[in-house]
């Protein structure tokens, strides 16, 4: 899936049945995870993190100086919601939803992008987060939920 968010990719996940229940695939190295900021192959997972969202809840707004975000939901679903904040692509807004059954997706957000999310339905989502680097405050950006112009 194109993007009008330059840097934004979309990409299918596996879910491979099993008698016991599926497995679900996230990482592997091959794009997106198999090149570093710097270029250099190898599978370039700075962390693996986990996020639950209650129903009816919003978390947003944040964003990353140098970090790429990579987010799937194994559990539950969640709107995603992107704006592009940077100078060439001011005001650009795209939403997501993930989750399954039919939209267990890896979405892969560049630096500088800001995101938000909520939980759909009546059941707690979990979102599966593998940026590129290791967690660093100092590099988070913040807003408050007023600061961008959308509507949850």
């Amino acid at each position: 899936m194109r993007s009008a968010i330059d840097g934004v990719t979309l990409h299918d996940l596996r879910i491979i049945p099993t008698p016991g229940g599926p497995v679900l695939h996230m990482a592997r190295p091959v794009p997106p995870f198999s090149v570093s900021p710097a270029g250099s192959p190898g599978l370039n997972i700075g962390e693996v993190y986990f996020s639950e969202t209650d129903p009816g809840r919003v978390k947003a707004w944040k964003c990353h100086v140098r970090q790429t975000q990579r987010f799937a939901v194994p559990c539950g679903r969640l709107k995603i919601v992107l704006y592009d904040d940077r100078e060439d692509a001011r005001g650009r807004l795209e939403e997501y939803v993930l989750g399954r059954p039919d939209a267990y997706r890896l979405l892969c957000i560049p630096p500088r992008v800001w995101y938000g999310f909520a939980a759909l339905g009546d059941t707690p989502a979990l979102l599966c987060n593998c940026p590129d680097l290791p967690h660093d405050p100092a590099e988070a950006l913040r807003r408050d939920i007023s600061e961008i112009p959308y509507r949850w």
